[in-house]
């Protein structure tokens, strides 16, 4: 997905050290510390990762929930260069930096989680490949995409530092990247449905399904439009800067004909394979569920009405909602609906936690320092004076 075109973008400007980067800072550090510890002696001393859970909350959130909130990129480009909507190109080089921290930290994320991270690069040894296994096209793909990612968003590092002759000749074989850039993160976005498949009775029927790679592939875009509302309102609340509704209101307009379609092909397929039972018995599964359809229903009342999808406020908190959906979808799946036995119990550690929220705030802290100093988001322009 490249991000140029006949936008001009113009760095935010301002100072790097306020109460909100120091403090996300703070967070960053905290999480290094006890990055540190386990380095240094091994998941055991940070975790509750068992032999019945040998993934934790840092795989679901870091890589599976954090690469879906990177899909913004995807989902903008789809808009563009699939469906021809050039007036979406204002919201591309955003969408793609998004997508480059997040895609960029989940690659990082997944090596707090391998016993012998040391051994990481194996992935790209030919010898090792296993080209059956789920989890190699996952780390593959990923790995691919960040790379693809860091060349699509280069021109701007580019034209930070002057070099348009180097941005020029970059821009004549974008098309490539554009190519790899859509069909990359379908892949390996699907592809984390087919894992839980792998996983047997061991998920929960709400969630065990064939339609998995589907049901995570529709939902990675959906999250990736709500974080563009999610993104967009923030960032326009941080700079003082105007919220681009007219753009922002006809997207989440397709963003809700999708979720329709999706919520849809959820109850069809519950019914189908006679599953649905399940979501009324009141065991903790069937409650998280429900938490997870309303937050996805709660995305249509809030943005229900063209009218209502021009008050900045409905936005933010539809795409809120949206992603809190997302984000459930794969909480419940991979963990609420995971059972691997009686025996076998986890909750997070408050290292755990700490590595989370700091991976998070690294996200932030990072957009916020690149948004100050590179071409990122559109140039806003004085109104003209009488």
């Amino acid at each position: 997905m490249s991000s140029h075109g006949h936008v001009e973008h113009a760095p935010v400007g301002g100072r790097l050290f306020t109460p909100v980067t120091f403090f996300l800072a703070m967070l960053v550090i905290l999480a290094l510390a006890v990055l540190g510890v386990r380095f240094i002696h091994g998941l055991g001393a940070v975790t509750n990762l068992n032999d019945g859970y040998p993934w934790g909350i840092w795989v679901v959130a870091d890589v599976v929930i954090g690469s879906a909130f990177a899909c913004g990129g995807f989902a903008v480009a789809a808009l563009v260069y699939i469906f021809n909507r050039g007036e979406y190109h204002p919201l591309i080089r955003p969408a793609l930096l998004a997508s480059l921290l997040g895609y960029t930290l989940a690659g990082v994320g997944v090596l707090f989680d391998l016993g012998r991270y040391w051994n990481f690069y194996h992935i790209f040894l030919p010898g090792y490949a296993h080209v059956n296994s789920v989890m190699f096209e996952v780390a593959l793909c990923v790995s691919l995409y960040i790379m693809v990612l860091w060349i699509e968003f280069s021109p701007a590092i580019l034209e930070k530092f002057g070099l348009k002759h180097a941005r020029k000749k970059l821009v004549g074989t974008m098309y490539i990247f554009i190519g790899l850039g859509m069909v990359l993160p379908m892949m390996h976005q699907s592809s984390l449905g087919s894992l839980l498949i792998v996983f047997g009775h061991q998920v929960h029927p709400l969630w065990q399904t064939m339609w998995l790679p589907l049901i995570f592939l529709l939902t990675a875009m959906l999250m990736g439009y709500a974080i563009i509302l999610f993104e967009s309102c923030v960032a326009a609340a941080g700079y003082r800067r105007s919220v681009e509704v007219h753009l922002l209101n006809p997207m989440a307009r397709l963003m809700l004909w999708l979720l329709a379609g999706f919520l849809a092909f959820r109850f069809a397929d519950l019914i189908a394979r006679g599953a649905l039972g399940y979501a009324f018995e009141g065991s903790l599964q069937a409650i998280f569920f429900w938490l997870e359809i309303a937050c996805f229903a709660l995305t249509f009342y809030l943005l229900r009405s063209s009218e209502a999808r021009r008050n900045p406020a409905n936005l933010f908190l539809g795409g809120v909602a949206l992603l809190m959906g997302g984000i459930l979808l794969r909480i419940n799946a991979y963990l609420i609906g995971y059972d691997p036995g009686a025996h076998w119990s986890y909750f997070p550690s408050v290292g755990e936690l700490v590595v989370t929220i700091g991976i998070f705030a690294l996200k932030i802290l990072a957009y916020i320092i690149i948004t100050r100093r590179f071409p990122v988001l559109p140039r806003e322009h004085a109104p003209a004076t009488h």
